[in-house]
Formats: structure tokens, sequence, C-alpha cells
């Protein structure tokens, strides 16, 4: 017989350490969903071991009706039910495989000569120039992105040390960032001043919350509309950015959403998503739109990717940077022991890996704390000033 206190405990491991967590007073820890919830609701305290969930028979279940397909059990069910995100079978076959390969309603593979621009581009492997064109007829493109609050801690870094008009585009416009919001410790005022300043706001969730597997296996499309048009809606409210003017989005902890985080990006009017960390590649890969499957592996242990068709809802995969043996995504998340010119170094080098290849857009993705390191900030500053002769 197990108590309350020891249902309210769980696991989590953190790089390697095993740590114990509890829920809060009244809660119990449901080991299916992986979350605390409310007494009532949970009534698996007594699992040892996660259920393995049977493979549907689909086809081979032979339903008389050839719009059904069949559980593992035999039960026929429209074949809509499949991979929706509600359990449907009677075993819960219906939602237990469920990645891109067997999605009985997944997305098609690329078909270039009916995904064309404006509403639709994709490519075999990710790495196709869109309409062919010569590299050497593309500008090179580089996108600086922020994730998380814009505050009193990363004020004079935005306003003064990296977006005070030293920076330039080749059409003499000053450079600017994609800022990915998160409501905790958000400064709106100074978010409306970006804006108005000519760089993109666009979102992070409200409540940045954890664990991180959270985004991708226990959030419904409830939560994804409360979390992701909420901080919208916040973003109208008080930093008067126009909703129209709020187009994509980038998920905490980059933990892909599955179907319902994408299912939520369409019915809301999201243009575009970048949480998608591409395998590294060379030539690194260019956006596309998820009219068909994604042309690369879905990267990270336990991700849940998209499996479903969403059209002209575009994917910005995060390329990553290589620097000696290693690979990141973000840059902070890159060795953190190296000195300010191998800094240098490896955003040179990869600027060249697109530079020199396909010219697929070259994406430096950050966290402000990284540039709390002078050397670094210096690093990256030289760099803009390298990469503005291009």
């Amino acid at each position: 017989m197990w108590t309350p206190d020891e249902c309210s405990k769980y696991f989590l491991c953190l790089e390697g350490e095993v740590f114990d967590f509890k829920c809060s007073t009244g809660l119990l820890f449901d080991v299916n969903r992986q979350i605390c919830d409310f007494k009532l609701n949970v009534d698996n305290c007594d699992l040892t071991a996660e259920a393995v969930i049977p493979k549907p028979l689909l086809e081979e279940a032979e339903c008389k009706d050839e719009s059904h397909l069949g559980c593992a059990d035999g039960t026929c069910l429209p074949q809509e039910y499949f991979c929706d995100g509600s359990l449907d079978c009677p075993d819960g076959s219906d939602e237990g495989h469920c990645d891109s390969r067997d999605d009985p309603n997944g997305a098609s593979f690329c078909d270039p000569a009916k995904c064309t621009l404006p509403h639709c581009f994709c490519s075999k492997d990710g790495t196709g120039i869109p309409l062919k064109l010569l590299p050497s007829t593309i500008p090179q493109m580089i996108t600086i992105t922020f994730d998380d609050a814009v505050n009193e801690d990363n004020w004079d870094l935005f306003n003064r040390a990296l977006f005070f008009k030293q920076y330039k585009n080749p059409n003499g416009c000053p450079i600017r960032a994609t800022f990915f919001i998160s409501h905790q410790y958000n400064n709106y005022f100074y978010t409306q001043k970006l804006w108005n300043d000519g760089h993109e706001i666009a979102i992070h969730s409200i409540t940045h919350r954890g664990p991180e597997e959270w985004w991708s296996y226990n959030a419904t499309i409830e939560d994804w509309f409360d979390e992701m048009v909420g901080q919208a809606n916040i973003l109208n409210r008080f930093s008067k950015i126009r909703m129209e003017d709020i187009r994509g989005l980038r998920v905490p902890f980059l933990r892909i959403g599955w179907n319902r985080q994408f299912l939520m990006m369409k019915e809301f009017g999201f243009v575009y998503d970048s949480s998608m960390v591409a395998p590294f590649s060379n030539p690194p890969l260019w956006p596309y739109t998820l009219d068909h499957k994604i042309p690369h592996p879905c990267v990270g242990i336990k991700q849940a990717c998209p499996t479903r068709s969403y059209p002209g809802l575009w994917e910005l995969p995060m390329n990553q940077l290589e620097t000696n043996d290693f690979t990141c995504a973000m840059v902070d998340s890159c060795p953190i022991t190296v000195s300010g010119s191998e800094i240098f170094q490896m955003l040179m080098h990869n600027f060249k890996r697109h530079y020199m290849s396909n010219r697929a857009p070259y994406g430096l993705y950050f966290h402000s704390s990284w540039f709390k390191n002078p050397s670094y900030l210096s690093a990256f500053q030289v760099s803009l000033i390298h990469v503005e002769k291009k």
C-alpha cells in the first residue's frame, strides 16, 4: 500500500545525476503522464515499470470499413483517430507508435515539383537552395536571436553594446535581432522599445516551465494555446506590439511539442517555428515549410517532431555550429573554456561554412548571459565588423 507521501515523490536525471523532487501538498505524481495532479486523477502509484504499448495492426486488421484501421487488439476505428493525441483504442495502441515513419496520417515526402514558392518550399535533404539559385547570387543572411526576458540585466547589452547603430547591413540599415520573449522577469517597456527600433519580437512561452519533457509529451493543445498565444496577448497588451507582427516562436529547452504544437500554431496564425535543431550538416539546411515530412532526423533525446502536414507553416531549423570536436545549436551551449580569440575563430569558421557553400541563413542563437564574458562580447563585435565586409 502506497502512502500519499510516497506517491508524491518523483526523480529526474539531470546531467548524469539523480535528483528527487516532491509534488506540492495535495498532489500526486502520475507516472504515465509525468506530471503532478490531484489525487482523484492519479491511479498508478503502484506502477514500477513503464508500460509497453503494443503496435496497432492498422491495415492488417482487415477492417470491414476501408476508412478504418485496426488497434492492436483488433478494434477498428476511423483512420483519423490514430496519432491524433487522444487515446481511442482500448489498449492505447493508436497513440503508441506515432513518429514520422509510423503515423498512418503522416505527411508525404517532399515533391519539389508540387511544392513551390512563395507558399511552399522543400528539398530532399533540406540543403537545396530555393529556386535553384546560384550561391554567388544570394546575399548571406545572418540571423541573431536571444531567448528569454529583456530586463535591467541585459538592457545595456542590447541598447548600447550590440545595437546602437554601429553595425550596419549592406544597405546601410543597422543590424537587428529576434527576441524570443518569456514572461517571467520581462520588462515590457524595454520590449516595446526594441520593437519600435525595428527588432522582431517573438514568443518563448509565459512560464518557461519544467520539466523539459513536459513540452514534448504532457502539454495539451490547450496548454500550448495558454503558453504561446497567452504570451502573444501579454506582449500586445503591455508592449503594444500588433498581433499581426508576432509571427514566430521558439519552445523552451528546444523541446518540440509534436503535432499539438503545430496544430496550435496553424490555428492561431503563427508563421514559423525555430525550435528544431538540425543534424550537423555540410552544407547547412535552408528553412522549409511543413507541407511535407521534415527532411532530417529528429535530433535530441526523446524529442517529438511533427509528423503531420501543416501547409505554409515554416520551420527555421537551428543549424549547429562546429567548434573543434564539438557541435552546438545555441552559442552558449558550446564549450565555455575557450578564449575570446577561439570564439572569434569559431564564429568566422562557421560563417564561411555557410558563405562558401549554399549560403543557407547563418544562425547565431544566444542567451544574453553568454556576453557577460568581456572577451566573448569583444570577439562577437569583431566578427560583425569582418562579416560586414563580405
